[in-house]
């Protein structure tokens, strides 16, 4: 089950006009809760958007790679405590990914947009930009937003063959 689920998941940027059950975004949810922390520290805190006009914004987040957030019924935002834990990005990395592949499971598709170090105009960042419309502290920090819903597209996974195993070493790396 879980080989079959890292096969099929695929980024999603295309979501029917759905709802996602909040049965669903429950189990997202405590997906998100149970991520391996570094040190059990957990430094991440997670929102949950769910309202068109505030996904709308969040789409404007950055000039490239998020628009189709507009278009999905569900987004979670991932923000960590930097002073909780030194590695927060991999901890919300971590976090990210988990529910990418409990949508996968749940038979939503999901799309991860990166804000960490990302701008939205000359004069903002685009973690900023997400901090005022989110009303989210400023001492927080802002990894990702991942776009959840039901896929109006279908991927097929990446064939075998296509992966890069060249880039797998042995013991040494070059072996």
């Amino acid at each position: 089950m879980f080989f079959d689920l890292i096969e099929k998941r695929r980024s999603i940027r295309k979501f029917k006009p759905v709802p996602v059950e909040p049965s669903k975004v429950d189990k997202l949810i405590e997906t998100a809760l149970r991520s391996p922390s570094s040190r059990g520290f957990n430094p991440w805190q997670f929102v949950v958007v769910d309202q068109p006009e505030i996904l709308e914004q969040l789409s404007t987040a950055k000039p490239h790679g998020g628009a189709f957030l507009k278009n999905a019924p569900l987004g979670i935002v991932v923000v960590a405590d930097p002073e909780k834990c030194d590695v927060w990005v991999e901890d919300c990395s971590i976090a990210s990914i988990l529910i990418q592949l409990a949508a996968q499971a749940l038979g939503l598709g999901s799309c991860w947009v990166q804000i960490r170090r990302r701008e939205h105009n000359e004069t903002m960042s685009a973690e900023d930009h997400i901090k005022e419309l989110l009303s989210i502290p400023d001492a927080l920090r802002v990894e990702s937003v991942i776009a959840i819903g039901y896929p109006d597209e279908t991927k097929a996974p990446h064939p075998a063959h296509t992966l890069q195993t060249e880039k797998i070493h042995i013991n040494r790396y070059g072996n």
